[in-house]
């Protein structure tokens, strides 16, 4: 059946006592910090890495090669998680990361570390994908906004501390030791995963959809080499090859969502998306994090190349928005338990939008604290969001579905990052270029480079403004789901 109303098979799915529930929460918490950590602590050390190993322009796959295995395996181990049960591939997962994680620290040449990073980036999706559907399963949905607040709040501290740590574990002991690092703290971990999570019942197909996996997966990593390449061209999106990846890419993707739609057993029921609540929260969140995106990739070229910072200052001053986002996204998570996740979603996004607003009048004499509050009203904005917009599809999916709904939320977070990326950089190459075809100074110039950059901001001001407005009109879900909602103990 293709159904998203078809009863879930739950005889063997026992309550979470209340006491167990938060050790399940702090347990996956745990491995989401890990997994953060890790992304962001990397950045730091691509420099290092560069040199120690003679990477020369290959570095750049260190990053890539993570985020592809991550982003176009996310759908598949959600379906994974639905038809063994989560346990089992969550710890599957962290056992996966920790093994790549050593085999990083013991490389000893570029491709040798991408070949790591590609085992480490698989367990990293199994992990990501899975996360918030334990959370979902072990709570009932009028708390699952806290938890996933408590949630929003450690990815915050993990993007936040990794560059310290990071630039700590460099300056003493090496690159191969932000990689070591996770070994002794993920063994901790498994273990803790293995008291703690208890095996829960299969409530989807047995049969796995090999051909839709396949499609999925070499759709979505074509898709973003292709966006990559765009980005990164000299002659940017016209270059043939990278109209051929862009092209190669969503025609796989088609393809996924024509076999998808014909066969019996589907990795994705596409009839979810019929549902209203959960659609909309996908959509807003994809538009949150494209203008994310081309934020991170945007605002650190102003602190250093406009504003003349340090790496070091620059990097404190970005501090603002994990900082913000740590205490904004528990307060998100416990609001929306309490009111209707269309407001408190809807109006963190109104205050995000706002802030991106605000930033697009940034010129070159700007001083910290310019940044620092703009930052902070951005971030408080996206942390009331983000929790509430993830429990709302969350509690929207069916539980049938549910893995497959938890990684879709990774998914779309992960694709818009990425897109946005993409879309800030051909905004601010695209203004700053028209910008100095009419003025004196160059594409490079301060004045092009400012007049770019707030065209960036403008941008994102309206994606967000829209997501805003899909937000309003997404209906109010808190307890939509398909059969009597128990807490699942996994």
């Amino acid at each position: 059946m293709d159904g998203v109303n078809e009863p879930a098979t739950v005889s063997a799915v026992t309550p979470a006592p209340a006491k167990n529930k938060w050790m399940v929460l702090a347990t996956v918490a745990l491995g989401t910090f890990m997994a953060t950590l890790d992304s962001s602590i990397v950045n730091i050390a691509l420099p290092t890495i560069r040199r120690e190993l003679n990477a020369g322009d290959n570095v750049e796959w260190i990053i890539l090669s993570y985020l592809l295995i991550t982003t176009s395996t996310l759908l598949v181990m959600g379906k994974l998680s639905d038809m063994f049960g989560r346990k089992n591939i969550y710890i599957a997962g962290f056992s996966i990361f920790v093994a790549g994680s050593l085999f990083c620290g013991l490389s000893w040449d570029i491709w040798s570390l991408v070949a790591s990073r590609i085992i480490q980036g698989l367990g990293a999706s199994m992990m990501f994908a899975i996360g918030p559907a334990i959370v979902s399963d072990t709570f009932l949905p009028a708390e699952r906004g806290k938890a996933l607040g408590l949630m929003g709040t450690v990815v915050a501290a993990g993007s936040s501390t990794g560059p310290v740590v990071g630039g700590l574990l460099l300056g003493h002991f090496g690159w191969q030791s932000i990689f070591f690092v996770n070994v002794p703290i993920g063994l901790i971990a498994i273990w803790r995963a293995a008291k703690v999570l208890s095996p829960a019942a299969r409530v989807g197909s047995a049969k796995f959809d090999i051909p839709g996996a396949v499609l999925f997966c070499a759709g979505v990593s074509t898709l973003l080499i292709g966006v990559d390449s765009g980005t990164d061209a000299s002659n940017g999106w016209t270059q043939p090859h990278v109209i051929a990846l862009l092209a190669t890419g969503l025609t796989l993707l088609a393809l996924f969502l024509y076999w998808e739609n014909r066969t019996a057993e589907p990795m994705l029921r596409l009839r979810m998306f019929r549902i209203k609540p959960f659609t909309s929260a996908l959509s807003t969140a994809g538009l949150g994090f494209m203008a994310s995106g081309a934020n991170i990739y945007i605002l650190p070229f102003f602190l250093q190349l406009l504003l003349g910072f340090s790496p070091q200052q620059a990097g404190l001053i970005l501090l603002a928005g994990p900082l913000t986002l740590s205490i904004a996204a528990p307060i998100g998570g416990y609001l929306s338990d309490k009111i209707s996740t269309r407001w408190i979603a809807s109006a963190g996004l109104l205050i995000t939008s706002a802030g991106y607003f605000f930033l697009s009048f940034l010129q070159a004499d700007w001083t910290a604290g310019d940044i620092i509050w703009r930052l902070s009203m951005l971030s408080l904005g996206f942390g009331l969001f983000q929790s509430p917009n993830s429990s709302s599809a969350l509690n929207a999916a069916p539980i049938l579905d549910r893995g497959v709904a938890s990684s879709l939320i990774s998914f779309v977070r992960n694709l818009g990052m990425v897109l946005g990326i993409a879309l800030g950089a051909a905004v601010w190459y695209g203004f700053r270029d028209r910008y100095a075809s009419g003025n004196p100074g160059g594409p490079l110039s301060e004045a092009a480079q400012v007049f770019g950059m707030q065209k960036v901001y403008l941008v994102t001001c309206g994606l967000v403004f829209c997501a805003a407005l899909i937000s309003v009109f997404r209906g109010d879900n808190r307890e939509v789901v398909s059969t009597p909602e128990v807490p699942v103990h996994v």
